[in-house]
Parts: structure tokens; C-alpha cells; sequence
């Protein structure tokens, strides 16, 4: 867990379909900025000291620039409000250097991008990416209807534009997008990246299952928890950050990270919903209860790595690499 932070400047802002603001950041420095690789995300330091991580949507060739798309979310814990109503352009900010938990699958014989909705931004830079590699694509853009959409007007100007499918759910059932069918036909090799609301991801990653895509060929990055991080019935465990030499116990209702705060052992947190990776922790002995979006079902079997943001113990135990 990196702790390394970039002073930037938001350049320009601009509000796109009434609700998506798109923010380009430079170095407060005049200098480039580290490179980034498609599908990463930065984490951006907001007033009031909020935390969120968002997807970087442009072009990874593009050194001078990161840019983001912010959808105003009605339920936002504050974020996307922040975003909204209190960044201005010459405005310095902070935000952490570039990660990726999202990478697109080198050697792929062709690659299907899934966005719904706000869960178009990872998708623009990897079509960015594709299209400089020569690699075969298509990016599906999905919306309730198309006064919704942001990025539009590029997206038709791409050099990419004719890899561009549009669907929106008021228009004529034709243009829907149907995923099993399409992948159907996909070529042997094919590999599916879905980014976008919860039911959505999880329709079309089904809808992948059952064309016959394994496991390996299915990439996914919520932007929500798909899991409540709190449930009747949880028992309180010991929590023991091995290498802090410190021990709590985890109350019901009560986050691994917070009750770690308690004995003064701090996890960097960023989404807080189990979806971003920013506070996996090494799991040294013990049983998780994995209650996050972010690790596959492989991962989470393999039991090595645990989320403190959500998760919890089925274990009366977990010894942690903190």
C-alpha cells in the first residue's frame, strides 16, 4: 500500500450530459506526469479529507495529462458532491500516483469493453491502448438513454469511432446490447472487461458464462459494494497486526480498519466499499470472511490477501501482515 502522492492542478473542467464532470489534471509543476497503463485509477484527496478513487479516461500515451470522469451520484457519501461543487479549474490538488487492479490481458485474441453508464472511463483508455497496440476490439457504451451520456462527441471522433456500439435502453430493443450472443460468435481467445453499475456487471458477466468464456477471460472493476460489509449475526474476532505487535478485537458492525485506528495501526483507505484494493492486506493465519468486489472467486479461496475495509473473520483469529 503506497502512500505516494503527486501535486497537481485541475487544468480544465466540463460538465458533460448534465451530470458527469470531466476534470483534466496536470503537475503543479509544469512537469510530466508518471505514465500510467489503461484500466488504472488515482485516488483523489478531497476537501474535507475524503478519499476516492476514480479511473483515469484518457489517452496513456499522453504524458502531460490524467483525466477523469465524475458522475454527480444522488447516493454519494460525499465524493462525488465534493467533485462537483468544490473543484474549480487552478484549483491544486493531491492525488496518489497511478495503480492498476484492472489490466487488460496481454496477448488477447480479441477484446470485448463493457461500460454502463459512469463505467465508461476505464474502457476509453483501454480502447486508446488497444488501438495503439494494433490489438482487435470493440467498446459496447451502455445508458439508460443517450442525454446521459458523457464522452460522446470523442468517442465519434476517436480514430477508433467505428469500434464504438451504442445502447440505451429507451430506444428500439434492436441496438440492446445482447452478450451472450455476441460472444457467441467471438473468436476462440476472446477476453470480456465489464466496468459500470453492480446489476449491470453482474447480467453480462453471466451472460459471459453462459456464451462459454471461462473465469480467466472475464475482467471486472465495480464502482459499488455488491456485498454489505455488516450482517446479523456477526460474531466479534481477534484481529492481530503481526508485525505492529498489535491486538484488538473487531466488534460486530465494526470495520477491521476502524478497530485497527483504535490501537494507532492506520490502513490507507480509499473507497471504503471494498472495491479498489487501496487496503489489501497480506493474511498471515486465519479464516477471512471475504465481503468485497474487488478479489475473484480464485482469490478469495486462495485466502492470502483480505480487504479491512469490508471484510471480516470467519476464524475467531486473523493474524495480519501489517
Amino acid at each position: 500500500m503506497s502512500s505516494e502522492t503527486l501535486n497537481v492542478v485541475l487544468r480544465h473542467r466540463e460538465l458533460q450530459a448534465g451530470q458527469v464532470l470531466v476534470l483534466e489534471l496536470a503537475d503543479a509543476g509544469g512537469q510530466a506526469l508518471p505514465p500510467f497503463e489503461a484500466g488504472a485509477h488515482i485516488d483523489l484527496h478531497l476537501p474535507g479529507g475524503l478519499l476516492r478513487p476514480y479511473s483515469l479516461c484518457g489517452d496513456p500515451r499522453e504524458p502531460g495529462r490524467y483525466r477523469l470522469g465524475v458522475l454527480r451520484d444522488p447516493a454519494s457519501r460525499g465524493g462525488s458532491v465534493a467533485v462537483h461543487e468544490q473543484l474549480r479549474e487552478g484549483q491544486a490538488l493531491t492525488i496518489s500516483r497511478p495503480r492498476n487492479h484492472f489490466p487488460l490481458q496481454a496477448g488477447a485474441a480479441h477484446s470485448v469493453l463493457a461500460g454502463g453508464g459512469i463505467g465508461i472511463t476505464p474502457m476509453i483508455a483501454m480502447a486508446w491502448a488497444l488501438h495503439a497496440s494494433g490489438a482487435s476490439f470493440e467498446l459496447h457504451y451502455c445508458a439508460r438513454s443517450r442525454s446521459q451520456c458523457a464522452f460522446l462527441d470523442e468517442l465519434a471522433r476517436a480514430p477508433w469511432a467505428e469500434r464504438v456500439h451504442l445502447h440505451f435502453d429507451d430506444a428500439e430493443p434492436a441496438q440492446r446490447l445482447q452478450p451472450a450472443a455476441l460472444l457467441a460468435r467471438a473468436v476462440p481467445g476472446t477476453h470480456l472487461y465489464v466496468c459500470g453499475p453492480t446489476g449491470f456487471m453482474d447480467w453480462v458477466m453471466a451472460e459471459a458464462r453462459s456464451a462459454g468464456l471461462a473465469e480467466a477471460q472475464i475482467h471486472r472493476e465495480y464502482f459499488g459494494a455488491a456485498v454489505p460489509a455488516h450482517a446479523a449475526g456477526d460474531a466479534p474476532f481477534e484481529l492481530v497486526a503481526q508485525r505492529s505487535g498489535k491486538t484488538v478485537t473487531v466488534a460486530p458492525g465494526q470495520s477491521m480498519a476502524e478497530a485497527l485506528r483504535t490501537v494507532g495501526v492506520r490502513i490507507n483507505l480509499s473507497c471504503e466499499q471494498g472495491v479498489c484494493g487501496t487496503c489489501a492486506c497480506d493474511v498471515l493465519d486465519g479464516e477471512p470472511d471475504h465481503r468485497d468486489a474487488y478479489f475473484t472467486d480464485d482469490e478469495k479461496a486462495a485466502n492470502d490477501q483480505v480487504l479491512v475495509c469490508c471484510s471480516r473473520a470467519r476464524s475467531s483469529r486473523l493474524v495480519l501482515d501489517l
